[in-house]
């Protein structure tokens, strides 16, 4: 955790729906004005597509079929904490892309399944914004979480995150359902050891929850829609929050604990508006009045 350099990070499982909640961090950034840099978990992936395959195969021929992009082995998670340390004390790092497709591939110049060159942080990075696997994650020897200013989980129910792997993993990748079972199936142990225990160090969690029969996750036609979706949103401390204030702003929510407030699907968005919004922007004015970037990028430019 850094004044000057303020770090926030999302995270959730594969098909939790953390990119979408990345895109409203971009427009409240964008709006606000706020310099931020984009560090995406894949890209601390330790092995490219074709090596994992590689890896995993010779895993399973041990005996070790969990095997897992959610696990340890398969990550650089100390790289990953020095990243954070380092914007932490100096405004900048180095990071780099997982190049996930063709049109990927015209942005970064590597094949998909591939990784872009390491490259550092610009220095007039004002915050940095982490999305990914493993934004809060605590072991014995690694702690990620204790870096950043604002940890925010994305948990959908089980069965609904499953309903979204599933039509992306199918529809969009071409992935057969047997090859996307086994994949959950040889996660799971490491869901359950890395994955699940941030959602306890994070500092709000956005959980959707559907209300429509999603039993068989295998057999759903659709991913229910945000109208056919309730949210908890849970703070870990409540103190502060203007509760009142937000169920007024938000039509059929209501309190469902002192620390969580249950809001229709189809307001996720103006949910985040309005919360994240004054967070974010007290982070800038505690940086920007400890001499952050833009402070000291404007005192330069007096100087010349």
């Amino acid at each position: 955790m850094s004044v000057r350099h303020p770090i926030i990070s999302v995270t959730g499982s594969s098909g939790a729906g953390t990119s979408s909640v990345k895109k409203t961090f971009e427009r409240i950034f964008t709006r606000e004005g706020v310099k931020a840099a984009f560090i995406e978990g894949d890209a601390f992936h330790r092995y490219d597509r074709a090596e994992m395959k590689r890896v995993m195969a010779a895993e399973e021929k041990k005996g070790n079929n969990h095997f897992s992009h959610f696990g340890l082995e398969a990550n650089l998670l100390k790289e990953l904490e020095s990243v954070f340390r380092d914007f932490g004390k100096t405004g900048t790092g180095k990071t780099r892309h997982y190049v996930h497709d063709e049109e990927e591939e015209k942005l970064y110049g590597n094949p998909p399944g591939t990784f872009s060159d390491w490259e550092d942080i610009n220095e007039e990075t004002e915050l940095l914004f982490y999305e990914g696997l493993h934004g809060a994650v605590v072991t014995e020897g690694i702690n990620v979480a204790k870096h950043c200013d604002l940890k925010i989980g994305v948990v959908p129910v089980v069965n609904l995150e499953w309903i979204q792997k599933i039509h992306r993993d199918n529809m969009d990748r071409g992935y057969s359902r047997e090859a996307i079972k086994d994949t959950i199936l040889r996660r799971m142990p490491e869901y359950l050891d890395y994955i699940c225990p941030q959602f306890s160090q994070t500092d709000i969690n956005f959980q959707r929850i559907p209300t429509v029969d999603t039993s068989n996750a295998f057999i759903a036609r659709w991913i229910p829609t945000p109208d056919e979706s309730m949210v908890v949103i849970r703070f870990a401390n409540p103190r502060g929050i203007d509760f009142p204030y937000l169920t007024s702003m938000i039509h059929d929510s209501f309190m469902s604990r002192a620390n969580s407030i249950v809001i229709p699907g189809s307001k996720l968005d103006l949910a985040m508006q309005l919360i994240l919004t004054p967070m974010i922007m007290q982070i800038m004015e505690r940086s920007r009045r400890a001499g952050g970037p833009r402070k000291n990028i404007q005192a330069v430019r007096k100087s010349a």
